[in-house]
């Protein structure tokens, strides 16, 4: 303990021995402090990175312990998020799968509303117009008749009516046959109609119905026809077809234009 003096401008100054001593302990610790400070962050650069693994905690898997990856993989690997982050769950799942269980079943449901197949609705609509002629020398009725079907398709497709048969038959025998090919293509959602001529010949075994249809005292020389007719449709990859048959009265004695309402039964037959 003890008293410093100091020179300053031709002048004596005296200073307490402490205070002097406490300003360069003050300054020498400040740079041991740097100092200590800078050997530090050279001993952590040196010190290599350690994994410390315990029992219940395994090697990194991607850097195999050492805490650095190839810059080359940069870009290729990715970061180890933990399970219980909250960026691994989705917000509104329960929403988003009951959506699309609903846009799903809505979709399924407009392509089976849209796309099921429905059966054509065929309808007889009888006998338009009968042509008679006669075969005085073989005692021949010879008829021309002309007969309507309407077609009816309630699809939202194009329907191909691929052939119209038809037999006439008298006292069950068949008096005449026609058959038609390609006949026609329905629009969606639209009603169309065929009309098909079928050639009639009654004589030899039925030589009296060329006496009856020739009797000039009869007005009205009505005969009883059955006629059966088969229509083919198909569309898409379904191909139907209808039956009909009806019993017709047509006037053999002359010629004539009328309609006859429809009467006959459909039974269809789908065939795949």
């Amino acid at each position: 303990m003890g008293t410093r003096w100091s020179r300053s401008d031709s002048s004596l100054v005296l200073l307490p021995e402490n205070q002097g001593s406490g300003r360069q302990r003050g300054e020498r610790d400040s740079d041991d402090d740097s100092l200590d400070g800078l050997d530090r962050q050279e001993d952590i650069a040196r010190f290599p990175y350690v994994e410390f693994t315990g029992r219940d905690s395994i090697t990194c898997p991607t850097c195999q312990g050492t805490g650095r990856i190839p810059s080359e993989q940069v870009n290729e690997l990715v970061a180890l998020i933990p399970y219980s982050d909250q960026r691994l769950r989705p917000q509104r799942t329960k929403l988003y799968v009951v959506m699309s269980a609903v846009l799903c079943l809505l979709a399924s449901s407009l392509v089976a509303f849209f796309l099921f197949p429905r059966s054509v609705v065929v309808v007889d609509d009888g006998i338009r117009s009968v042509t008679v002629q006669f075969d005085h020398s073989n005692m021949r009725v010879l008829m021309n008749m002309t007969s309507m079907l309407n077609f009816s398709n309630p699809n939202f497709f194009t329907v191909l009516v691929q052939s119209v048969s038809c037999q006439v038959l008298y006292m069950k025998t068949v008096i005449g046959s026609q058959q038609l090919d390609n006949v026609i293509t329905i629009q969606p959602l639209s009603q169309s109609q065929v009309n098909y001529t079928v050639s009639v010949e009654i004589g030899d075994s039925a030589s009296y119905v060329y006496a009856f249809c020739t009797m000039p005292s009869i007005k009205v020389h009505n005969i009883v026809v059955f006629m059966q007719t088969s229509v083919k449709t198909s569309y898409m990859v379904r191909t139907a077809q209808n039956s009909l048959e009806a019993y017709r009265y047509i006037d053999c004695g002359t010629n004539s234009t009328y309609r006859q309402p429809g009467g006959g039964s459909i039974a269809p037959h789908p065939t795949h």
